[in-house]
């Protein structure tokens, strides 16, 4: 019996993170995925998020799409191989093997000083082609073994846990479509966090905004003071027995995952509260869902209030943040965009009794300090 996490970066964001010099601690995802405890590829795995730069096409149990970085920023390009591959290693089945060398691979063996053949040259000046050689073990073998090895029981997982930040969010809800689609997956029991999920412009296809059964729980954070066109965050619809917890945070888009600046983007460490707090509770229901984790926040009461009063402290920063946008302005009766499943609404007219708590992205920890407990 196996619990699986998938963690999926933001738009451009890469499993180094963690080191990013925009995270005054590390960014969120990377963070958690480096500090999982459990064996890498047959408990959990990170994915690169889209426009990110293509690190991890020699490592995908899918072909990449090799898409620009720019395509990926601007459309997503990358996410449907992302999930594939997401799907691929909890089947722990290959699709796909780079079974060829790379320049990058022939460098560093070469470097190393491993005994491999030179390379061959062929064609003329203009349509010159080189062979790297032959891999004698692929990465996806290797990984596959892992699997096979430290999966207890049987190969498939009996839980699966998403994580996910951006568009790593909605690739979260693009996984869990996908598994329940799938005879074999079907009826494994999913569990997400997600933090401040975006499609971006043109992205909002069922698969995207709904969620269906086998999805248990659904936690997700969202950033009150983002008011970048094309930014709209989602929260999706979902199946009635799915519990559904929804919080609103201070801060813009990367703020909830660690990025301390004034504005939102780049800068000091100014704003930190928002990243510590969303960082505890996804800490605090990956370790209920069964993940072991190191470095933890373990926040106690009187901690978190006193991250919340400096929120509160902080509000005319915040405010001051929402002018900073990575696109132009937009707003929906002065609050964010928010698109509840495929239906455009006002930040803080997201609430009612599907949710829990109630008060949906309207909770204010200062005035309910119980809105957490469902968390616990």
């Amino acid at each position: 019996m196996t619990t699986l996490t998938v963690f999926f970066c933001g738009t451009g964001s890469n499993k180094f993170d963690d080191s990013h010099a925009n995270y005054w601690n590390g960014e969120l995802i990377s963070t958690l995925a480096a500090n999982n405890k459990g064996k890498e590829f047959a408990e959990w795995v990170i994915l690169d998020g889209p426009g990110s730069g293509n690190l991890q096409s020699d490592e995908l149990w899918v072909k990449s799409g090799d898409y620009s970085q720019l395509r990926g920023q601007l459309v997503g390009s990358g996410w449907k191989e992302n999930v594939q591959h997401a799907i691929n290693i909890i089947k722990g089945h290959v699709d796909w093997q780079r079974e060829k060398l790379t320049q990058e691979n022939y460098e560093q063996l070469k470097k190393a000083g491993v005994p491999i053949q030179d390379v061959e040259v062929t064609g003329s000046f203009w349509w010159r082609k080189y062979d790297y050689g032959d891999r004698k073990v692929t990465q996806q073998a290797l990984q596959q073994q892992i699997i096979k090895t430290f999966r207890k029981g049987q190969v498939l997982p009996t839980q699966v846990n998403l994580v996910g930040w951006s568009r790593g969010g909605i690739s979260c809800h693009m996984l869990a479509n996908a598994m329940l689609a799938d005879p074999l997956l079907t009826t494994i029991p999913v569990n997400i966090f997600a933090i401040d999920p975006v499609p971006g412009m043109g992205n909002f296809q069922t698969e995207k905004v709904t969620l269906g059964r086998n999805v248990k729980e659904y936690v997700a954070f969202y950033a009150r003071d983002e008011r970048s066109k094309g930014f709209s965050c989602v929260v999706p619809d979902t199946n009635n027995a799915t519990a559904m917890h929804i919080y609103p945070m201070s801060g813009r888009h990367a703020t909830l995952v660690g990025n301390a600046s004034a504005n939102g983007n780049s800068g000091e460490k100014v704003l930190h509260e928002p990243g510590m707090i969303v960082r505890h509770f996804a800490e605090v229901c990956l370790q209920r869902w069964g993940v072991s984790l190191d470095k933890t926040l373990n926040l106690d009461g009187l901690q978190l209030l006193e991250l919340h009063q400096a929120n509160q402290r902080n509000a005319g920063q915040f405010a001051q943040m929402q002018k900073t946008v990575y696109t132009v302005s937009e707003n929906d009766q002065g609050e964010r965009y928010v698109s509840l499943g495929s239906t455009g609404k006002p930040f803080s007219s997201v609430q009612g009794a599907r949710f829990s708590p109630a008060s949906g992205l309207a909770s204010d920890y200062l005035t309910n300090q119980a809105i957490y407990n469902v968390l616990k």
